[in-house]
């Protein structure tokens, strides 16, 4: 199980790097995030902090499709802990599969919105 900070945040960038070219860079208040193309404000696919004791995952979108989020095994979903914030204290690969799953459902979505 990876529980350093560093490799969590690591491990997390590489699982959203699957996502471009497709999606940019971008910000929400100053935290980085991948986005469409000519998105704008709250507009972003995951935004990605990391805090003191955890890295957090901003998917706004989670909150527009419940039924995704819902298909994701009890120990991610007990990660969520707000309307769009997931905290990873750690990450091992069960959890990393997990999320890589719940993300290309998700993606899914995205895309659809910007068609």
């Amino acid at each position: 199980m990876t529980s350093d900070l560093t490799e969590v945040e690591d491990r997390l960038r590489t699982l959203l790097d699957r996502y471009r070219p497709e999606l940019v860079d971008g910000s929400i208040y100053g935290v980085p995030a991948l986005v469409w193309p000519g998105a704008t404000g709250h507009d972003y696919f995951v935004a990605s902090k990391r805090g003191k004791t955890f890295v957090s995952l901003y998917l706004i979108i989670a909150d527009r499709y419940p039924e995704d989020v819902a298909a994701a095994s009890s120990e991610l979903q007990a990660r969520r802990s707000g309307r769009a914030t997931f905290s990873f204290p750690s990450l091992d690969d069960a959890l990393a599969a997990d999320l890589a799953d719940l993300l290309d459902r998700l993606l899914v979505r995205y895309r659809a919105e910007h068609a």
